[in-house]
């Protein structure tokens, strides 16, 4: 059976965000036959009032291209694409994070072609948001809404989080009302999962369902540790794997939008692919966790800073990391300019560098990793016919997909693609393998990235 991943939005057509009263002492029996009986009741009364309903309306936009016999038939003058508008309604999620200033974290596919964003609090009020800015590669989006007597989250250290923590989901699945669920951190540093462009999730069993999309998971303090944003979904429904954004990435990413408007990336500069048993034997390691360097790119950050390829980076800023994909995600929501202290293994000696990140744009680094995780490794640029290939590294993920350089991408599986930007959004529609229509030279083949 094909496993399923979903989002957690939930699509609505009723104009009520329908949220629920908070929970009172009296429901809740705090002894019996004089014993105290433990409660998450004093600590959600003060948590859930953070949590807020978020209910969006738009227009999807959707493009298709004519076929050129089409074209031909109506006119030489005819468009080269259909476009087809589709009026939306959704709900999700969201977490109060500063009460004063009314600043609300969702998830940015909760609120993606929004027209009007509407926020359900959790004493009844309904008041339209402000985007303030998003970032569509960690899912993540900032709203503000001006109202009075607000209550926010303290946002918790996540990477201190451990297996086995106990944690609790709020959100407001299926356009129920504000639900509360409770499991443990079922793994950290979850990534490769195909949802998002940056992955590093924590995953749960706390039981969350669509419509949690940008709900907070807290820990026993209350204190925000996760957005919740995706479930491993077989059957549509809840089966006790769930993942959520780290606090902390959500905190680098918020300061940037705050300060600037939006996210700007940092760039460490490498290319690379997760340690795993062959390599590590092959090294003479007793670890098989981290990111080994294939490529380190001229002129960018880790250059400056001295890495090399063959490294193996195994924690940023003192915190262990298990993957290429989790050294990635955590670099990336980091700001430019930032310094990042990386432990890294090098001929069998533990070594500390300090990188200082550089800018995307005035980065050699290409952003092709960003765009699927399988043609990280390859530089892309727009060509007349697509997007071409222009350089690639050796060993990466993206020369194992079989890609070459002079290679031009001018579809995604059945879809016509024109430049980097309608395939970035092409691949983010997809699931799961996804096919690559190629021109090499004067053939024409398909790869396979999974």
């Amino acid at each position: 059976m094909k496993t399923k991943l979903s989002l957690l939005s939930a699509a609505v057509l009723s104009a009520s965000l329908m949220v629920m009263p908070a929970i009172s002492h009296a429901a809740i029996p705090l002894a019996v036959d004089g014993q105290q009986v433990p409660s998450l009741a004093p600590m959600l009364e003060k948590t859930t009032p953070a949590v807020v309903a978020v209910a969006v309306s738009g227009t999807h936009v959707s493009k298709q291209r004519v076929p050129d016999a089409f074209r031909y038939f109506f006119g030489p003058n005819s468009p080269r694409e259909q476009v087809q508008e589709r009026p939306f309604k959704g709900l999700g999620s969201g977490v109060i994070i500063n009460a004063e200033e009314g600043y609300i974290v969702t998830n940015n596919h909760v609120i993606e072609g929004a027209d009007e964003i509407l926020i359900g609090l959790h004493d009844g009020r309904e008041i339209e948001a402000k985007l303030i800015g998003s970032d569509a590669e960690s899912d993540i989006a900032l709203l503000q809404i001006k109202a009075k007597n607000l209550t926010a989250l303290k946002r918790a250290d996540s990477d201190e989080l451990r297996v086995g923590d106990f944690a609790v989901a709020i959100g407001n699945p299926f356009g129920l009302g504000q639900t509360v669920t409770s499991g443990i951190v079922s793994a950290m540093g979850r990534s490769g999962l195909g949802i998002e462009m940056l992955e590093n999730f924590i995953q749960t069993d706390a039981a969350i369902n669509s419509g949690n999309s940008g709900g907070a998971l807290v820990n026993l303090n209350g204190e925000l540790i996760g957005i919740n944003t995706a479930i491993v979904a077989p059957g549509g429904g809840n089966v006790g794997i769930g993942f959520a954004i780290p606090a902390n990435m959500v905190n680098n990413l918020i300061d940037q939008i705050i300060e600037h408007g939006e996210v700007r990336r940092g760039v460490l500069g490498v290319s690379g692919r997760d340690l795993d048993s062959e390599l590590a034997q092959g090294f003479g390691l007793d670890t098989q966790h981290g990111g080994f360097v294939n490529e380190v790119m001229p002129d960018s950050a880790a250059d400056k800073a001295g890495l090399k390829a063959g490294d193996i980076i195994v924690s940023v800023n003192d915190r262990a990391i298990k993957s290429f994909q989790e050294l990635r995600a955590k670099v990336a929501t980091m700001g430019a300019g930032a310094k990042v202290k990386l432990g890294l293994i090098r001929d069998g000696d533990k070594e500390t560098v300090t990188v200082t990140l550089g800018e995307a744009s005035q980065s050699t680094e290409t952003s092709a990793g960003a765009v699927h995780p399988m043609l990280d490794g390859a530089k892309l640029e727009n060509d007349k016919k697509g997007v071409e290939i222009t350089d690639i590294a050796q060993s990466s993920p993206a020369a194992a997909s079989g890609l070459q350089k002079g290679d031009i991408i001018v579809g995604v599986n059945r879809t016509r693609i024109d430049d980097l930007k309608e395939l970035k959004a092409e691949l983010k529609e997809q699931q799961g393998a996804v096919a690559l229509k190629i021109l090499r030279g004067k053939t024409s083949l398909y790869l396979v990235l999974r």
